[in-house]
């Protein structure tokens, strides 16, 4: 084993070696992905999701490039000499070839996973600069992807730390590596720290990657000297130009009605929302009060405080002396017996029906344990309007905490972007808002709204027929409405 045998290579075992090349990619490669990780995370797309997207389009995108190198380097050559395909060690990736290459597995992949494609292109494709960026210094230690030659002067100033790099065979050679490298640095930041402020709409950060990287390496091309040809065009810059117009047609939004749009995702809260428990949580409550002789105490101090917030911290704040476990055991065999008395909210069963028929995804996020809430859907006959619930006891985080949220859509494989989560209190909003969800306070009095105001809902309704209305709008839907 020799550790650096020579400039070229970091590593040689016997026949085999690892070229500082291969390093260079992984390492802009690895890069890339750590960025897009911490994007997907603020998405709330599981590791998982990227990861089994990234082990793919690593060896996809290797793969593409390497057959277009070949397939506009020397194609004979390369169909005669059928092993030579695989010589990546010898030289010859396009990266042309490996973004195309990966972004028709991106398609595929998305379509798959019920992913926005256009969301996930913002999540990626600006960090794809960076790993080029540190690719283009592979061709650096390789001697490749330069200009013509140049004078020795021409490396006086801050080109100077090249000047050995692109001596070649007695002679000097333009680093057009180094300009492409350095533009892509400059690109990526103009898009992720300058333009992604300004983002009108998903998908413009993934267009933007198109236009800029369309346009650097059109004029970068002009001087490469090993630029591949398509009879007297040389292909990389009938790609850049492609890519340059595809992008920016698709940053106008010309494209926007050919991607497939993915139906939102719609979560309510239970109790207050969708059904009208207040009764039977009250009286429940004040049961529990009267077994300790607290029920005038209950009626004239506490009251409504306790709708809302959870089991645990009602207890815990108005009978701190008591086991709040042995409050919520009563509190629940009193409320199993109060169940049967819970109505549907005035237009729940019907906004849910039309949105089930619409093929909007509905689900449940409560913080009541999953036994009652079944109950209650089951006695109301509205089980089949919803696909799941996530019950307060299926969580180790109750609301405000988004625990509830990320996991229903991640077991049913929902839309994970466009997601909006009713509720009728702040926990509910601010529940929402961790996830980054477009919330909607529902409130049937006005007392019921003064609670919520503080929690700075994205909107408010005051009946829940007027929800469609603000899904239309929101998604450009076309959801039949409550009349």
């Amino acid at each position: 084993m020799k550790l650096f045998p020579d400039s070229k290579t970091f590593l040689a075992i016997g026949p085999f070696s690892i070229q500082w090349y291969a390093i260079c990619i992984m390492t802009g490669a690895f890069l890339a992905y750590y960025l897009s990780l911490r994007n997907t995370r603020k998405r709330h797309y599981s590791d998982d999701v990227l990861n089994d997207y990234f082990v793919y389009a690593l060896w996809i995108g290797v793969l593409g490039a390497r057959l277009w190198y070949c397939l506009f380097y020397n194609l004979a050559y390369y169909i005669a000499n059928p092993i030579k395909f695989l010589a990546i060690n010898e030289g010859g990736l396009a990266i042309h070839g490996g973004v195309i290459a990966v972004l028709i597995y991106s398609y595929f992949y998305c379509h798959k996973k019920n992913i926005d494609i256009l969301n996930f292109a913002d999540c990626i494709m600006p960090n794809v600069l960076l790993a080029q960026a540190i690719g283009r210094w592979g061709n650096f230690i390789n001697q490749e992807a330069h200009g013509p030659e140049v004078s020795e002067s021409f490396f006086n100033g801050f080109l100077f730390f090249l000047k050995d790099g692109m001596y070649i065979n007695g002679h000097y050679y333009e680093p057009t590596f180094f300009y492409e490298s350095l533009a892509n640095v400059i690109g990526f930041c103009l898009i992720v720290f300058v333009l992604k402020k300004y983002q009108n709409k998903k998908g413009d950060l993934g267009w933007a990657y198109l236009m800029w990287y369309g346009v650097v390496r059109f004029f970068i091309e002009i001087k490469r000297t090993d630029a591949l040809f398509m009879g007297n065009l040389k292909i990389a810059q009938v790609i850049s130009v492609s890519g340059l117009i595809i992008g920016l047609l698709g940053y106008l939004g010309v494209f926007d009605k050919f991607f497939k749009a993915i139906k939102p995702t719609v979560l309510f809260d239970l109790d207050g929302t969708l059904v009208d428990t207040e009764k039977a949580i009250l009286e429940s409550f004040e049961k529990v009060f009267e077994e300790k002789g607290k029920k005038e105490y209950f009626l004239k101090e506490v009251g409504t405080a306790v709708i809302g917030p959870s089991l645990t911290d009602s207890f815990k704040k108005y009978m701190p002396e008591e086991d709040s476990d042995k409050m919520i055991e009563r509190y629940r065999y009193y409320n199993n017996e109060a169940l049967k008395y819970v109505e549907a909210m005035p237009h729940a069963r019907e906004v849910l029906t039309n949105l089930k028929e619409a093929g909007v995804y509905v689900g449940v996020v409560t913080v009541r344990h999953k036994k009652s809430a079944n109950c209650i859907f089951e006695n109301l006959k509205m089980q089949d309007l919803i696909i799941d619930i996530i019950a307060g006891d299926e969580v180790k985080n109750i609301k405000p905490n988004p625990e509830g949220l990320i996991k229903i859509i991640e077991k049913n494989n929902l839309n994970r972007d466009d997601v909006t989560y009713v509720g009728d209190s702040d926990t509910d909003i601010y529940c929402g808002k961790n996830y980054g969800a477009y919330t909607i306070g529902f409130y049937f009095n006005e007392q019921r709204k003064e609670k919520l105001d503080k929690a700075n809902a994205d909107d408010y309704i005051s009946d829940l027929k007027d929800l469609i209305p603000l899904l239309n709008k929101k998604y450009s839907l076309d959801i039949k409405e409550v009349a």
